[in-house]
């Protein structure tokens, strides 16, 4: 059996061909082996209802569109949807001067090789078409099915470039009592998507303290003075409400252990986030960033989506998969050391004291009686 990438060029290079009877008669054995659940799947079905579409088996096609409308991806369950509504479309009468005969004429007469041949020394007259009183016809608007076929097409747009948005969050762990979270969204299109807009209000309603910022491309907000505890609450509030506009529900854990050795202590902290129903979408880009008060230590440091430079981290996150994140770095315990200064600076005084007193002053002493 042909592997998935063998299978996806011989049945596009059928399309490009124009072979659409191939690709069908090909795909169909094969087809129930890459389920509609996965990415290999709804690329397949895709092909296929192409190729059906293609020599006009709509009824077939819609059952493969059906398939895909139970996929558990919000993309592709949408991209399901506008193929069903172009199937479904009416289909578009040509018109007729939009076809090109050729008449023949019966009083063609074969000529001879000879006479095909060029005389020399004759003068070739030169002929000039004169096209300034053809008429042309008359000039016509576009049939009302081209524009409902191209304003479909342009909806199809849509969910492909829907993806071309950069999300940016900055934890900022430098006082640990009075944590900052930072959060930028920015489009790189024209304006902004609808589930843009969506995410806005819904922010400006959950945190209503936050130092809010809009632009015509970007968003951010921004909440300090935060204990851990909140920290770990707003970041499960962000990723909530982006997973309720999205459709699917996203995870998010995040563990953090303080152990304390006398003078120092080790901070831990372990982040997972399940992104597993976020449907892989290119140009998207989601990053997480953590700047720490000391330098930070990477557990696992061959990750290649991790950048560590001294006490910042660059998190860049894969949906898709279950992203996740475990690191430490040390800290003093300003606490004790501050109870350690002063405890020395009381015995430096009293010794300072006691052996002042042991030398006197050499003043003379009084007349004893």
């Amino acid at each position: 059996m042909d592997s998935y990438k063998q299978v996806v060029e011989k049945a596009e290079l059928a399309l490009i061909k124009g072979e659409y009877t191939f690709c069908i008669e090909y795909l169909y054995p094969i087809i129930e082996s890459y389920p509609p659940s996965s990415k290999e799947g709804v690329n397949l079905r895709n092909i296929i209802i192409t190729a059906l579409s293609g020599i006009n088996k709509k009824e077939e096609a819609k059952k493969f569109c059906k398939e895909l409308l139970k996929s558990h991806d919000f993309k592709v369950r949408e991209n399901a949807k506008y193929l069903m509504e172009i199937i479904d479309s009416p289909d578009i009468k040509k018109p007729e001067n939009w076809n090109i005969t050729i008449e023949r004429n019966s009083n063609f007469k074969k000529t001879s090789l000879s006479s095909l041949n060029p005389i020399k020394n004759e003068k070739k007259e030169k002929k000039f078409i004169n096209t300034s009183n053809i008429p042309t016809g008359e000039t016509k608007t576009f049939q009302k099915g081209f524009i409902f076929i191209i304003s479909f097409l342009l909806l199809l747009l849509i969910p492909l470039i829907s993806g071309c948005v950069k999300i940016e969050n900055t934890l900022d762990l430098s006082e640990i009592d009075s944590i900052t979270n930072n959060f930028e969204i920015e489009s790189k299109y024209i304006k902004k998507f609808p589930w843009q807009i969506n995410f806005e209000q819904q922010i400006k309603e959950i945190f209503p303290d936050a130092e809010i910022s809009k632009g015509e491309l970007d968003f951010s907000f921004k909440n300090k003075n935060l204990s851990i505890k909140k920290a770990q609450e707003t970041l499960y509030k962000i990723q909530k409400t982006a997973g309720d506009l999205l459709g699917e529900s996203t995870d998010m854990e995040i563990n953090s252990v303080e152990n304390n050795f006398f003078f120092l202590k080790k901070y831990n902290y372990k982040i997972d986030l399940d992104l597993q129903v976020l449907p892989q979408i290119d140009d998207l880009e989601l990053t997480f960033n953590i700047n720490n008060p000391n330098r930070v230590i990477i557990r696992d440091h061959k990750k290649p989506n991790v950048e560590v430079s001294k006490n910042y981290i660059k998190w860049k996150l894969i949906p898709g998969e279950i992203n996740r994140l475990d690191f430490y770095y040390w800290s003093w315990n300003k606490l004790l050391l501050g109870f350690l200064l002063i405890l020395l600076i009381i015995i430096l005084s009293y010794f300072i004291r006691f052996y002042r007193y042991q030398i006197g002053s050499n003043f003379p002493g009084l007349p004893s009686k």
